[in-house]
């Protein structure tokens, strides 16, 4: 019932987004701007999974014998400018995705949250207590999603968690009020960092059309691609912090997104990167292990450029 419910929304949401462009666009031949974020929703979502085929052979193009050989249990690859699947395995099969939920817990804290508030690490939000956040600390909202993003940090998403919502069962309706919102048909949110859950789950598919929505977000978007960072702390200490995302200083172009790792969900990884002119995103789930995720991305883009190359050959 529950997923069924939230498919119902998310059509809901989608129909009410593509009328509005509709009916902003052509107003009987009059120019009527856009609303930004109907646009914004409308190129997040864009897929178009029939047209490569009908322009060329992708089992043709360098790479591709590579792609049957990885360890990833499901992944999507697509060139974010016209929603052009260029590789997919399992797309849609929902799965646990470990800290990738955290780009809902960041992207909601970046909507309704207020950057310059204080957020304390309470007793209710010292949970998981395998990161880098300390029973008593309090930072700038601001620096700790930083923390949470480049450290993946599973207290410091509960504490933004409970700053933001209240309460996590709260917060957890708004991520799941959201995903609805982006047609993330094969989602649902038990919590704010991805910690094992049965209940927390999400699909390749439904995790690229939240990285793409939130990429364009000016503000997300350069948390996820810094590389380090000083974090200070209310009491003036600070917490020199590395990007778990080692694609951005090791794979040209990349600029971010998003690691994860739990027994549950395996290895994950979120990406996106941007060469002559292509921007193309990648959601990688269940890689063997923390290297493999990385070296299996590589592949996995490096393909998708070479297709974007030859589609630009084929145009010119």
């Amino acid at each position: 019932m529950k997923t069924t419910l939230s498919s119902l929304i998310a059509t809901l949401c989608w129909l009410t987004a593509v009328f509005s462009v509709v009916s902003t666009c052509s107003c009987k031949g009059r120019e009527v701007a856009v609303d930004p974020e109907v646009e914004r929703l409308t190129a997040a979502c864009r897929i178009d999974s029939t047209t490569l085929r009908t322009i060329l052979n992708p089992d043709s193009i360098e790479g591709f014998e590579q792609l049957s050989s990885l360890s990833a249990q499901a992944w999507i690859l697509v060139d974010d400018s016209t929603g052009m699947i260029l590789s997919q395995k399992y797309a849609d099969e929902p799965r646990a995705i470990a800290s990738l939920t955290k780009m809902m817990t960041c992207l909601l804290a970046l909507e309704n949250g207020v950057m310059t508030d204080t957020v304390s690490i309470t007793e209710d939000v010292f949970i998981a207590k395998d990161s880098r956040v300390k029973l008593g600390d309090a930072y700038v909202m601001d620096d700790l999603i930083y923390e949470m993003m480049l450290q993946s940090d599973n207290d410091a998403a509960y504490a933004i968690a409970k700053h933001i919502g209240g309460d996590t069962l709260r917060f957890c309706d708004m991520m799941n009020q959201k995903a609805a919102y982006l047609g993330m048909k094969n989602t649902h949110f038990a919590n704010p960092n991805g910690m094992p859950n049965y209940e927390n789950y999400s699909s390749a598919s439904d995790v690229l059309t939240l990285a793409r929505y939130c990429m364009r977000d000016s503000v997300f978007a350069a948390i996820v691609g810094t590389v380090e960072k000083d974090i200070p702390l209310i009491d003036r200490r600070h917490m020199p912090i590395k990007n778990t995302n080692v694609l951005l200083e090791k794979y040209e172009g990349c600029i971010g997104i998003k690691t994860g790792f739990t027994r549950m969900a395996g290895n994950c990884l979120a990406s996106a990167a941007r060469r002559n002119g292509s921007t193309l995103y990648l959601v990688l789930l269940g890689s063997r292990s923390m290297s493999s995720r990385f070296s299996e991305s590589i592949i996995i883009l490096d393909y998708g450029f070479r297709v974007m190359e030859e589609l630009n050959h084929l145009s010119q």
